[in-house]
C-alpha cells in the first residue's frame, strides 16, 4: 500500500483491496487496544501490586499471627517448594491481597477485628483454626463470612497433609488438665492397672524445651505414649501423636475413630483405646507387649518402609493456605453453615 507513496484510502477502489482494509483497520485497532491495556498495568499504583498476578501468583495478607505470637513470614518456595506466593502482614495490602487469612481465636474473642466491609473485589477471606469444635467459640458469628475453611479437618477447603524395647513403660504430656475431659477418666482408670509417668501442671516438671527436641527425647525413654486429645470430634488430630511417632515410642490413641488415624499411620503404628473392650483390657495388652518382644515389634517395623513428616507451625500453613488460594481462584461462593459444618 505505502510503496507508491500514497495513504491506504487513496488508491483502495477494488472489493479485494476494501477486504484488506478492514482487517488492517481491525488489526491496528487490536494492536492499539493491547499496548494501552499492557500500559495501564504498568501504570496501577501501590507497592503490594505484582506483575506476576497474570500469571497466576497471589498475594495472601496474613490478618493476625497466631496468639498473638509475631513469627517471620517463610519463604514458600525456598522451604517448601510452592512457587507464586507472595506472603504479608501488612494490613497496608488489604487493598490488592488476592485473599485475607484470619486465626479464629483473635477474631472471636475480639482482641482483633473483621478486615472493613466491602472486600475488595474478587477477594477471598479465609477461616484457620487448628482447635477442636469445644474450643472453638462464637462460631455463628463468622456464617457467611468466609470463602475457604482451613483446618485440621480433611473435607476442609485446604487441609495440611501430614505427609527395640524401652526402659520405661508409658508418659503422658498434659499441659491442659480438666476433669470434666474423658482423658483424664480413661487416665484415672489406667493408673489402676499400670504405672504412668505424667508430666506436666498435674505431674512431673517438663525440659524447658517443652515444645521442641527435648520433649521428643523425654517420650523416646518410653514403650508408649498417651496422645490424648482434650475433646473428640472429626479428624482432630494434634501434634500429640506426632511427638510419639518422632520419638519412636507407640502411640496410645484416644480421639476420632480408628479409620481417621489409619488415613496417617500405617493399622499397627498406634493402639486405639476402642480396640479393647474395657480398659483393664488395654492395659493388659500393653504389658503383654512388655514381656514380648517379638510382638512388641510388630507395632514397630512399619517405620522401615516409612518416613514422617511432620509441618511447620504456622509457617508451612501460611503456605499451603496460599496454593490452596491459587487453586480456589475462580470461585466466589462463601461458606454458609461454618458452625454446623465444624462441629459435626
Amino acid at each position: 500500500f505505502h510503496s507508491a507513496g500514497h495513504h491506504p484510502i487513496e488508491i483502495c477502489f477494488s472489493t479485494k483491496c476494501a477486504v484488506l482494509l478492514v482487517f488492517y483497520s481491525v488489526w491496528v485497532a487490536a494492536v492499539g487496544f493491547l499496548l494501552l491495556m499492557w500500559d495501564g498495568l504498568h501504570y496501577l499504583p501501590g507497592p503490594f501490586v505484582s506483575s506476576s498476578k497474570g500469571t497466576g501468583a497471589v498475594t495472601l495478607l496474613i490478618w493476625t499471627h497466631p496468639f498473638d505470637q509475631y513469627r517471620e513470614l517463610p519463604d514458600c518456595f525456598a522451604l517448601f517448594r510452592i512457587d507464586g506466593c507472595k506472603l504479608t502482614d501488612d494490613e497496608r495490602a488489604y487493598g490488592v491481597a488476592d485473599a485475607v487469612l484470619i486465626h479464629h481465636r483473635e477474631v472471636a474473642t475480639g482482641t482483633a477485628e473483621l478486615p472493613p466491609e466491602p472486600r475488595p473485589s474478587g477477594q477471598k477471606w479465609i477461616w484457620m483454626n487448628y482447635e477442636s469444635p469445644s474450643h472453638t467459640p462464637r462460631l455463628r458469628r463468622f456464617e457467611g463470612v468466609f470463602n475457604l475453611t482451613m483446618s485440621y479437618r480433611t473435607d476442609s477447603d485446604i487441609f495440611l497433609t501430614l505427609h527395640i524395647s524401652k526402659p520405661r513403660l508409658v508418659a503422658w504430656v498434659i499441659s491442659n488438665w480438666s476433669e470434666s475431659h474423658a482423658r483424664v477418666a480413661f487416665y484415672y482408670q489406667l493408673r489402676r492397672f499400670v504405672p504412668v509417668d505424667v508430666f506436666g501442671r498435674a505431674g512431673r516438671p517438663l525440659p524447658e524445651d517443652s515444645g521442641g527436641v527435648s520433649l521428643v527425647q523425654l517420650v523416646g525413654r518410653y514403650q508408649f505414649y498417651l496422645a490424648l486429645e482434650n475433646s473428640q470430634h472429626t479428624d482432630y488430630i494434634t501434634e500429640k501423636l506426632w511427638n510419639a511417632v518422632r520419638a519412636g515410642a507407640v502411640p496410645v490413641v484416644l480421639g476420632p475413630s480408628r479409620k481417621t488415624y489409619e488415613r496417617l499411620l500405617p493399622p499397627e503404628a498406634f493402639i486405639h483405646v476402642d480396640d479393647f473392650p474395657s480398659v483393664r483390657g488395654l492395659a493388659r495388652y500393653l504389658l503383654m507387649l512388655r514381656q514380648n518382644p517379638a510382638k512388641l515389634r510388630r507395632h514397630l517395623d512399619w517405620r522401615a518402609g516409612y518416613s514422617v513428616y511432620q509441618p511447620a507451625f504456622w509457617a508451612e500453613h501460611y503456605c499451603t493456605a496460599c496454593r490452596g488460594l491459587r487453586r480456589s481462584r475462580a470461585r466466589t461462593d462463601v461458606v454458609p453453615d461454618l458452625t454446623d459444618w465444624f462441629r459435626s
